[in-house]
């Protein structure tokens, strides 16, 4: 029987609509997303087994192109479709951040980093730059690959909060091994930053260290 056989408050479009998305399950909610099964799979079932094979949302979220489109229900006009809700999410976010004061949305700030790094399988060095209310200038990747303060320039960064003239600035990188744990060269790194950045006025608010769904925050923990 598939979903359009269901009694009307069962099913998860019209259970979203009428009572939000924050009632339906990751399995209903992927398969609004979805829209149809595969046969002798309805569109939920098929959610359940994707979130099976993938092990989380964020695995899903994170897989490559190959990986993704492997899976029967899914494929590349699907990975589009992922692809393109993630990215209007994050500029969505952006855009809050870029109107309000980033100090004061700190979740909104992690879902944000969340996005733009979780999924990342190598390991990259971000900057927020942030005017004098710490609204959101922009935000650009510095450097990739392994980071340790000596891999890190801290020329290039203050030269990149000059040109935004930035006020302050908040780090990020990702650990794509899973741990958001900060190693002693992310500790190394962030003073060597605040040293150099220090020169020129320019603060240092946080530095976030994202894992998958994990964000870990410097300054929550007084690490900075």
């Amino acid at each position: 029987m598939g979903i359009a056989d269901w009694p009307e408050e069962l099913r998860p479009r019209e259970r979203l609509l009428a009572q939000g998305p924050q009632v339906l399950t990751d399995a209903e909610l992927l398969a609004v997303f979805l829209r149809v099964g595969i046969p002798g799979r309805d569109a939920v079932a098929l959610g359940r087994d994707i979130l099976q094979q993938f092990g989380s949302l964020s695995a899903l979220f994170a897989a490559p192109r190959a990986a993704f489109c492997e899976v029967k229900g899914l494929g590349p006009a699907k990975f589009a479709q992922l692809r393109a809700v993630m990215e209007l999410a994050q500029r969505a976010i952006a855009a809050e951040l870029q109107t309000g004061e980033v100090l004061t949305s700190p979740d909104m700030v992690k879902r944000y980093l969340q996005l733009r790094l979780g999924r990342q399988p190598h390991e990259a060095f971000h900057v927020l730059f942030l005017d004098v209310k710490n609204r959101l200038l922009a935000c650009e990747e510095m450097f990739r690959g392994t980071l340790t303060h000596t891999s890190v320039y801290p020329r290039e960064v203050v030269k990149a909060a000059l040109g935004h003239n930035a006020a302050s600035v908040m780090l990020a990188h990702n650990h794509p091994s899973g741990s958001p744990e900060p190693s002693e060269s992310d500790l190394l790194l962030t003073r060597a930053l605040m040293q150099a950045l220090s020169l020129v006025d320019v603060r240092i608010l946080d530095h976030f260290v994202v894992a998958g769904p994990h964000v870990h925050s410097f300054a929550e923990h007084g690490q900075i």
